[in-house]
């Protein structure tokens, strides 16, 4: 799928969006706005919070912001990064639940910021009665939160909506609510609008119901479904996370996944970003652009646009050269990592990063590992592997046995893992796998640390790294 996201010119729209194209998503960053506060409809998923720096999940903000402030934010983000493509809202409630705050911060984006993407994330539920001034205000993408399209599931999921000054329970709501999200998918596509389809994969509930949801939204011309991993820890207060409710397993979601799987449009790099994430996917800078940061800011918004112009122009430059050879098939029998003499001249060596330059990933983070072939003479990226991600915010790392045999699997052959952090306990693990983790790398150009690495091989033999590169208990 990854060969035909490539952006090909910078209008190609869809490509340029790090929430709709794998490539994209190493390359460019995303804004979210955190103006629209009151929500619609309730889910039992869902609690949002607000003035909270603690958890990384849907629905939750460190600030509230007025329009002139969230405008204020967006310009001083686009200075500070030039690879941002793409400002939205996304909450921490409903989008269109707040119509006014919201479509006067889009207008104005829309004025001060033209080259840049905007987006917006909505229940659905009065998405129909708002198509066309999405339309007219240049919003490229919507994504529509659908998690089915039977009733008698939806009650499972929705306690209530407000509908038309009615307080709807029950398969009531439910249908309410899936008449509204399908008839607004329908106006959108009309419209042109690039579609995204949001669904929380929740087991026993809506899990073999999720390929139908698939099959629907596809037909009326959704271009990506992006199924999630429900999030129900007892400590974020929802109600699923307080009656028990479980999670789903990697395996589950990969086989939910798989049973949804068409030539194009299913996702798989999400990272159910907070209500006002910053910088490029599993990377957050939020904290880099509090307001009293963004006050004290000087910008020059044309000189910024320019700028981002010329990256965005180098990125896809970039993006069009002709891709890597494929890889040769793994080799049957495993290399025991802590003798990479057995390697011959040759290490190979796993990189987390998500920019595709720089050792700028944590290892619990991780989605994907760039595999390199590692040489006196030169450094080959021979590989990209999945993985599925160990850490899923600040209360839920290390807890994944999981998740760690996952990662251990796909690192089988590899010497050593290159990450900007790596947990205590991940480490513990890898190490006892015979993988060596190193963290003192991080920030660095990708090549001249793996020739360090290399380098270093070569003259001691060894590939260890001292326990003090382990950062805490973050992943």
């Amino acid at each position: 799928m990854e060969s035909n996201s490539r952006p090909t010119a910078a209008g190609d729209t869809p490509a340029l969006h790090p929430c709709y194209s794998p490539a994209a998503h190493r390359h460019f960053a995303r804004l979210h706005l955190a103006v629209a506060p009151k929500c619609n409809i309730q889910c039992n998923y869902c609690n949002r919070k607000y003035h909270c720096s603690n958890e990384s999940r849907p629905g939750v903000v460190a600030e509230l912001l007025e329009p002139d402030q969230a405008i204020r934010k967006a310009l001083a983000v686009g200075a500070a990064i030039p690879h941002l493509a793409v400002i939205g809202v996304a909450g921490p409630g409903d989008p269109l639940a707040n119509p006014e705050p919201v479509f006067a911060t889009l207008r104005e984006l829309r004025e001060q910021a033209p080259d840049l993407l905007l987006c917006l994330s909505t229940n659905g539920l009065a998405l129909p009665e708002h198509a066309d001034t999405l339309a007219e205000h240049g919003i490229h993408h919507v994504t529509i939160t659908i998690n089915c399209v039977d009733p008698d599931i939806g009650a499972q999921i929705y306690p209530w909506i407000v509908w038309q000054g009615r307080r709807l329970r029950g398969r009531e709501a439910a249908a309410t609510l899936i008449a509204q999200q399908l008839r607004g998918l329908d106006l959108l596509v009309a419209r042109g609008v690039q579609v995204k389809i949001n669904s929380v994969l929740i087991p026993g509930i809506n899990d073999t119901h999720i390929p139908e949801v698939n099959r629907i939204v596809r037909e009326k011309g959704a271009i990506l479904h992006n199924i999630m991993p429900l999030i129900a820890r007892p400590e974020h207060g929802t109600h699923f996370g307080l009656t028990g409710q479980r999670e789903p397993t990697t395996e589950e979601l990969e086989a939910t996944r798989a049973a949804c799987e068409s030539d194009e449009g299913m996702m798989s790099h999400c990272q159910q970003c907070r209500a006002d994430a910053t910088g490029q996917l599993g990377t957050d800078r939020s904290g880099e652009f509090t307001m009293d940061k963004v006050e004290a800011m000087t910008v020059d918004p044309q000189a910024a646009m320019a700028k981002r112009a010329a990256v965005r122009a180098a990125i896809v430059r970039r993006l069009e050269q002709p891709p890597l050879p494929s890889a040769p098939p793994i080799r049957s029998t495993v290399v025991t990592p802590i003798r990479p003499q057995t390697l011959g001249e040759t290490l190979r060596i796993a990189v987390g990063s998500l920019n595709g330059h720089t050792i700028d990933a944590h290892f619990g983070h991780l989605r994907e590992l760039l595999i390199y072939e590692v040489s006196a003479v030169e450094s080959r990226l021979i590989e990209r592997r999945e993985i599925a991600r160990y850490c899923h915010g600040a209360t839920t790392c290390g807890d994944s046995e999981d998740a760690m045999a996952g990662a251990i699997l796909a690192l089988h052959d590899c010497a050593a893992i290159l990450c900007s952090r790596v947990g205590f306990t991940p480490w513990r693990a890898l190490e006892d796998a015979g993988i060596q983790p190193n963290s003192e790398h991080g920030g660095e150009e990708i090549e001249d640390a793996l020739r360090a690495i290399h380098r270093e091989w070569r003259t001691s033999g060894r590939l260890t790294a001292p326990p003090r590169a382990a950062q805490s208990t973050s992943a």
